[in-house]
């Protein structure tokens, strides 16, 4: 499966830190679905040219806040997400994003009045651009997809289903045949 993680070694965040918030963000906005089998470590370090271990701290990281979940002898897959948890990380980035949009036409010189109509103004011309859709904002074709409300299709979604199975408390550990290195 590929997961649409992009890293630069330009960034001055850590490689570890630009893959953990990425792929939270993947989870958290519903584009990963629960019970998906992520990439074993091995074969994700591959796919994105870094270590190893890097990829370990991702997924030992998000596992701690409850995120991902490993069973051994299966792989790592994504947990169960409450709606509560969902609807505080987008309450979150939506205002994060504003807050940044804010300082930036604070430092150009805008008045409050100007952001204010410069916000109306943005807001209408996504919705007269026919994007935003009952709640789903569809964006421009060049973001990736990754920022689309929609979840990321896998080459095998069989595998998929099964391995969601096994996160059902009732699996026996070793079930399956994806070890996670």
């Amino acid at each position: 499966m590929h997961i649409p993680i992009q890293i630069s070694p330009d960034n001055p965040e850590p490689l570890y830190h630009q893959i953990q918030v990425q792929l939270k963000e993947l989870i958290l906005s519903g584009h990963l679905p629960e019970g998906t089998l992520l990439p074993s470590i091995r074969e994700f370090a591959k796919d994105l040219s870094c270590s190893v271990i890097t990829i370990r701290r991702v997924y030992q990281d998000l596992e701690n806040e409850g995120i991902l979940r490993t069973r051994q002898g299966t792989g790592t897959f994504v947990a169960k997400v409450g709606t509560t948890v969902r609807e505080q990380y987008r309450k979150e980035a939506v205002v994060e994003a504003m807050k940044d949009a804010l300082r930036s036409g604070l430092r150009v010189g805008c008045t409050i009045e100007e952001l204010k109509q410069l916000f109306e103004e943005a807001l209408a011309e996504i919705t007269s651009e026919g994007k935003l859709v009952q709640g789903a904002y569809e964006p421009d074709s060049n973001l990736g997809g990754i920022a689309k409300r929609d979840t990321i299709h896998t080459e095998n979604t069989t595998e998929n289903t099964k391995a969601a199975a096994l996160l059902k408390p009732d699996a026996e550990p070793g079930e399956g045949g994806n070890a996670n290195e």
